[in-house]
């Protein structure tokens, strides 16, 4: 006879970002590890279109769910849209303390405005947001963009370039997390012994300056008797 298959059961998920507990279906607890979860956050923004992509880890009988995408919906930014105004989108990776990501920033100004100045708009966005994610955990830059603390320091910067009606970052993605470069690793332990070879040479420099100091003294030695005997010769005649 042929087993029947176990019922699902709902298990509940913790996500730190908003935090809130999420129940989803599953087998088992260690079924849900990989899976990833979508959430449309507008209600929680006050109407800013937001969806987030989570993935699940499960670890220690726990299953937490950590920030993977965030998404600007496409409705938001068409209503923002207007006849008289131009908009800079750009694409770009970065890294952050914990894993490269993808950023793709989208401004519009409040006039239209010539190339060179988007293009210089675009470029000290990029700029910015690379410096700025270095400093950051995926965790803080998820939570600063959702909250617009993000935003406002580099809309305070871009303005003094020409004026924005909008600053936002329309997605965020991680892409892979960091790993350690085994050249640096390398490089370091080869550091150490070249140090120490160094240290045996000291020594063997000193040796050898002794011995040039004393022929030296030799060869001083041996020219003031050549002169003693010169003079001595010198009286004799």
């Amino acid at each position: 006879m042929a087993k029947k298959p176990q019922k699902k059961k709902f298990w509940e998920v913790e996500i730190p970002l908003i935090d809130e507990k999420y129940e989803v279906s599953a087998y088992a607890l260690e079924d849900l590890d990989g899976k990833s979860i979508k959430m449309d956050l507008t209600r929680r923004l006050r109407g800013k279109g937001t969806d987030v992509m989570f993935k699940i880890k499960v670890s220690n009988d726990k299953a937490v769910a950590e920030p993977k995408k965030l998404v600007l919906q496409s409705f938001f930014i068409r209503h923002m849209l207007r006849k008289s105004i131009s908009y800079v989108e750009d694409s770009f990776s970065a890294e952050s303390q914990n894993s490269k990501i993808i950023i793709k920033p989208f401004l519009i100004t409040r006039k239209k405005v010539s190339r060179a100045v988007r293009k210089t708009l675009r470029n000290s966005a990029k700029n910015w947001l690379v410096d700025y994610a270095k400093e950051k955990s995926d965790s803080q830059l998820f939570e600063e963009i959702m909250r617009g603390e993000l935003q406002k320091p580099l809309s305070l910067k871009l303005k003094k370039i020409y004026p924005l009606a909008l600053c936002e970052i329309r997605i965020l993605e991680i892409q892979q997390p960091l790993k350690k470069d085994k050249k640096v690793e390398k490089e370091k332990e080869e550091e150490k012994p070249v140090e120490a070879e160094k240290k045996e040479e000291a020594p063997e420099k000193k040796k050898t300056a002794k011995k040039v100091t004393k022929e030296t003294t030799k060869k001083t030695t041996t020219k003031k008797t050549t002169t003693k005997k010169e003079v001595e010769e010198k009286e004799e005649k």
